[in-house]
């Protein structure tokens, strides 16, 4: 099953409205006529100056969060609605940061990527293990896991991105080599396989682990690596645009 190829940058806590304004100006000239789909997903604050700039673009805007109720009294929180209106395409949720620092379970991940797919946004399910579940031999007990407890039969596989980060290689400079990353990524291929049947061949994987210019083709060229989920090599245009324009590169 064809699956268009999406590069993904995950701008985390950087960039002012005004940064992120810099940055697309000087990006998207860069990557007009890619052989991918492009996203970036800007700070909360820098959203609404960045769907000023992407719109009538080829490149598709995200948010890196949400919450899962469409309104409420949940002081500091954001919902799909929001998102929506602003003009988000994608939300990334369960990303091992939220999971890490704010306690982000599998069952809220869950739930933020149904109330996202209910107002038509596509959202990115992270998935990943630790060094040490890794060197433990656990790593596909721990992604098996996560997959079956984030996904029922609610979602809708045709509206999902999975994102598999291995949380040893984020920001760290280590990055799985293309065969490591194949196997989780042919592992995460069969388990959809088993959850939504056929429609499984047709969500993208996405690899996220420091994913830079020198490594971005041989990762892509495994069967089952459909994108990429850029952290760091997102924050400057140059970095980013080779990433997007791998195909050119190789």
């Amino acid at each position: 099953m064809e699956r268009t190829p999406l590069i993904a940058g995950n701008w985390k806590m950087h960039k002012t409205a005004a940064g992120a304004v810099a940055l697309l100006g000087e990006l998207l000239p860069k990557v007009a006529g890619a052989a991918c789909e492009v996203l970036v997903c800007p700070p909360f604050t820098a959203l609404a100056p960045a769907a000023d700039i992407l719109g009538g673009t080829s490149v598709a805007l995200g948010a890196q969060d949400c919450f899962w109720e469409r309104r409420g009294a949940y002081t500091g929180e954001i919902s799909p609605v929001m998102l929506k209106e602003i003009g988000c395409d994608y939300c990334i949720v369960g990303h091992s940061e939220r999971r890490q620092y704010f306690g982000e379970t599998d069952d809220a991940v869950r739930r933020k990527a149904l109330a996202l797919q209910a107002e038509g946004l596509v959202p990115i399910v992270c998935v990943g293990e630790t060094k040490e579940q890794r060197e433990s031999g656990r790593a596909f007990e721990i992604i098996d896991k996560q997959l079956r407890e984030c996904f029922n039969t609610s979602v809708d596989p045709r509206a999902v991105v999975v994102a598999y980060e291995p949380v040893w290689a984020i920001g760290t400079g280590l990055t799985a080599t293309s065969e490591q990353a194949q196997e989780v990524h042919g592992l995460i291929r069969r388990r959809l396989g088993e959850l939504f049947g056929a429609a499984g061949q047709g969500v993208r994987i996405l690899y996220g682990g420091s994913v830079t210019p020198d490594n971005v083709a041989g990762l892509m060229a495994e069967p089952d690596i459909d994108g990429a989920l850029v952290g760091g090599a997102s924050l400057k245009a140059d970095s980013f645009a080779a990433i997007v324009n791998y195909r050119r590169l190789g």
